[in-house]
């Protein structure tokens, strides 16, 4: 039987170096306006909150986390909160995507790259299933990772908690759910979605909080044993 290791990717194999508020509130500041980054947090959460899952743009419907979703997402920030000119804001829109596929902007966690190495050396096929970007493949590339697949949402067009990216998932590594791990840092999106179709979840709960007693779960990747 052939067994699978699905992976989240933000917050459990990698993270910005650099908050992701921090990030949008240098854009910000690069065209003169001075946002702090709590404020920035606020911003991107309500705009976040107001953005359907797709959205209408002039190339066609834009699912969330596609190029088309983000350029909305960015606009609404930059050009109808913060006040910055057509023209400033698509640069900002082009500095951003540029700085989410540079490997430079993140960093791994221990064990991320050692974890799908040993898993694949004794015999798991290795999976990425994360609520991500279209950058996410090459990302994983340039940072050193190699799993067999990558499932990011905003190419398969379907997101976390659903069934859809673990079935999919398990159906390219040629996979049952029977004997299958997957491993994310969100009880919500990684650990239901994984038990709804049958694949054991392991939380990585890097708070130590200890408060989900009705999971495995990791404090690190360093800890999990195959």
């Amino acid at each position: 039987m052939t067994r699978a290791l699905l992976l989240d990717f933000g917050g459990t194999l990698a993270i910005e170096r650099s908050p992701r508020a921090s990030i949008y509130a240098d854009a910000a500041a690069s065209s003169g306006v001075e946002v702090s980054p709590a404020a920035m947090s606020g911003l991107m959460a309500e705009t976040h909150e107001s953005l359907p899952i797709t959205i209408p743009t002039a190339r066609g419907d834009a699912f969330r986390y596609s190029r088309g979703w983000f350029e909305r997402f960015i606009e609404i920030i930059f050009a109808e909160r913060l006040g910055l000119s057509s023209t400033d804001t698509a640069l900002a829109q082009e500095h951003l995507f540029s700085v989410y596929e540079d490997a430079r902007t993140f960093r791994l966690f221990p064990g991320a790259a050692d974890l799908i190495d040993r898993a694949r050396a004794d015999g798991w096929r290795v999976g990425v299933v994360s609520n991500w970007s279209y950058a996410l493949e090459a990302l994983l590339g340039d940072l050193g990772l190699r799993p067999d697949t990558v499932l990011c949402s905003a190419v398969e067009e379907a997101e976390k908690p659903s069934e859809a990216l673990f079935l999919r998932a398990l159906d390219r590594l040629e996979a049952s759910a029977e004997g299958s791990l997957h491993v994310g840092d969100s009880f919500e999106n990684d650990v239901l979605g994984a038990r709804s179709v049958g694949i054991e979840p392991v939380l990585l709960d890097r708070s130590r909080s200890g408060t989900r007693r009705d999971v495995l779960s990791v404090r690190c990747l360093t800890e999990l044993r195959l």
